[in-house]
C-alpha cells in the first residue's frame, strides 16, 4: 500500500510572473513561479545579443605557451 500524503499538491493554473506581471499560466507544485528572462526580453530573440568575440584564442595559446604557428 503506498503511502499517503507524501506528494506535493499540483496546482493546473499556476502564473508566471515576470517583473510583478503575470506571463502565462501552467501546471506547477508552486504557487507562482518567478522569471527574470522570457521570449520577450531574451537577448537572442530580441537581436539585442552580443557576439563574443573569440578571434584570437589560437594565437593567444601559442603566446601563453611561447609557441610559434610554424613549429610541429
Amino acid at each position: 500500500m503506498p503511502k499517503s500524503d507524501i506528494h506535493p499538491t499540483w496546482s493546473k493554473d499556476t502564473p508566471v510572473l515576470w517583473d510583478g506581471k503575470p506571463l502565462c499560466f501552467v501546471g506547477s507544485t508552486k504557487k507562482e513561479l518567478q522569471v527574470d528572462i522570457w521570449l520577450a526580453n531574451h537577448p537572442f530573440y530580441t537581436k539585442s545579443q552580443v557576439v563574443v568575440d573569440s578571434e584570437g584564442r589560437v594565437e593567444r595559446f601559442m603566446k601563453k605557451y611561447g609557441l610559434n604557428s610554424t613549429d610541429n
